[in-house]
């Protein structure tokens, strides 16, 4: 069985032919499923390392590869464009863009530095029930999610880190902030990071979570900006120890390419 057949295989549920999946019964559901579902597939071929740095990702040769329409394909790509996951090309359609180097992390970190920790302070003003419940939530999801190095268990997860970070950016109601947080398209690259080896700062990054999440209970606003600083400063340091790490691991990898037959099918 092919790649290409065991992804649609895997996206489609019992009983259904792939081409089902596209189908207008009850469209705006089966339509935000797809989306979900596709993000989800291509986040995994990113994180597991089927999908490379310079890889071309383009909507028609993706949806032929899923077996479902342009739609939710270009819907999808347009999310894992706004985290940096893949960068669209004028006239080309997108690619996976190269790992980010030291210095780029480091700029990227130092952005967010400058713009999450007082998103977190107008969020803060903000609080209520229901969104400081999602919030815990998300925490509980990165909790519960395998600590390990394969796929699956790394885009779970990314998935509940981008959650709780997202909740603040958007629940803070400052349409330009929120245009600058989604410009960075940083949050989902430092996980490609992760290829092979899992999160490695779950501890860390759970229990800074946590404070955060205390201090917006708190309802003391220069007290979350505190902590959010504190918390995005210790995540652009172990950034910084994971890209350390990850080049040596790579210097150390015989230099083998990948024959045209073993890519993915997603490039016209």
């Amino acid at each position: 069985m092919t790649l290409g057949r065991q992804v649609c295989r895997a996206m489609t549920p019992p009983g259904r032919k792939g081409r089902e999946l596209g189908s207008d019964e009850h469209p705006v559901a089966v339509r935000n499923t797809l989306v979900d579902q596709v993000y989800e597939r291509l986040m995994e071929l990113l994180l597991d390392g089927t999908l490379q740095s310079g890889d071309p990702v383009s909507i028609d040769g993706t949806a032929r590869y899923l077996g479902v329409s342009p739609t939710p394909v270009r819907e999808a790509l347009a999310r894992l464009e706004s985290t940096g996951n893949v960068v669209r090309v004028a006239m080309r359609g997108y690619r996976v863009p190269e790992m980010p180097d030291a210095k780029e992390i480091s700029d990227i970190m130092d952005a967010r530095l400058l713009i999450e920790p007082r998103l977190a302070e107008l969020a803060c003003a903000r609080a209520d029930s229901s969104w400081l419940n999602a919030l815990e939530e998300a925490v509980k999801e990165q909790d519960r999610a395998p600590h390990t190095a394969d796929a699956a268990a790394i885009r779970k997860y990314h998935r509940a880190d981008e959650e709780f970070h997202r909740l603040i950016a958007e629940h803070a109601d400052n349409g330009a902030l929120l245009r600058a947080y989604d410009a960075l398209g940083g949050h989902g690259q430092r996980f490609r990071l992760f290829v092979g080896v899992g999160v490695q700062d779950s501890a860390c990054a759970i229990a800074e979570h946590r404070e955060i999440l205390a201090a917006l209970r708190r309802g003391y606003g220069p007290e979350a900006y505190r902590i959010m600083h504190t918390h995005i400063s210790g995540v652009k340091q172990r950034a910084l120890t994971e890209h350390a790490q990850a080049q040596r691991r790579d210097g150390r990898r015989p230099a083998v390419g990948r024959s045209t037959e073993d890519s993915p099918r997603l490039a016209d």
